[in-house]
């Protein structure tokens, strides 16, 4: 059933009256998977987060430390600081919401008085820290799933069923989020595509998850040019990892996701369009 609410908080609005809407990916990286190195200067992060929410994106996501697998913290300062100033200036000149995409608190915490209006957390708030400036501040959060951490979360990823072990972390850290106080309906999932999970996972996560939708908390899902399309598909680049991403972002929509979130948002905004048309019509 289409979530026709409209999500209004001090920090931005998300209208969902049409179906999914699409989150862009703005990584502020020398070492990101797919786009590392192509955003680290701030004039060009700044001109495609401008570029990005022209396309339509409805979020535009940053990030200051790549989580690709075997990636390497960063330290908090490092990250305020390649960060911030992008937050700032896309603030003053996009109307939609700016998330920062972060696991830690000072970096969150600095986000936000930067004028970003949401919490992309990876570690669906291991460091509680978040989950008390995310009720204090009343801003929504997304909660993803991952085995282990972006260091080893490839090594040797294993499950007795994958979907349902996925399902049961995302509902316990739901309630704990809950009980620092964030509101039901500032609270997305996110199984975590690709994030401590093997080809055959991904799929299974992808066949089933209309039972995280079933849930009723908003889904976001981000398989956008990812490993596990290269494997299918033998295209080893990820830049042409295009139409199998747009065949996962059509999947998505269909089983009622939310959001998606991706790099190419152009054309992943006609994907979720036409999508959103079938699926409501």
């Amino acid at each position: 059933m289409r979530n026709e609410s409209i999500l209004k908080w001090a920090g931005g609005r998300l209208d969902f009256s049409a179906g999914c809407l699409v989150m862009g990916v703005l990584n502020v990286t020398p070492d990101s998977f797919s786009d590392g190195g192509q955003f680290l200067d701030a004039d060009k992060a700044i001109e495609h987060g401008l570029r990005m929410a022209g396309e339509g994106a409805a979020i535009i996501d940053v990030g200051a430390e790549s989580t690709r697998p075997g990636a390497k913290a960063v330290a908090a300062c490092e990250q305020i600081k390649r960060v911030i100033p992008i937050i700032e200036a896309l603030c003053k000149k996009i109307d939609v919401p700016v998330s920062i995409d972060t696991y830690n608190c000072e970096v969150a915490k600095a986000a936000l008085e930067a004028g970003a209006g949401m919490i992309n957390d990876i570690t669906a708030l291991s460091d509680e820290g978040i989950g008390e400036l995310a009720a204090e501040r009343e801003v929504p959060v997304v909660l993803m799933h991952m085995q282990g951490t972006p260091a080893t979360m490839q090594a040797e990823p294993k499950y007795e069923d994958v979907v349902g072990e996925v399902l049961e972390f995302l509902l316990d850290r739901v309630k704990r989020a809950e009980e620092f106080g964030i509101a039901k309906e500032k609270i997305f999932i996110d199984p975590g595509i690709g994030f401590g999970k093997t080809l055959e996972h991904n799929l299974l996560i992808l066949r089933n998850i209309c039972k995280f939708v079933e849930t009723g908390y908003r889904v976001l899902v981000g398989t956008s040019r990812k490993s596990f399309i290269g494997k299918i598909t033998g295209k080893e680049n990820p830049a042409e990892r295009l139409f199998g991403t747009a065949a996962t972002v059509a999947l998505c929509v269909a089983a009622g996701v939310s959001v998606v979130r991706v790099h190419d948002v152009a054309e992943m905004v006609d994907v979720v369009k036409v999508a959103n048309a079938v699926k409501y019509c």
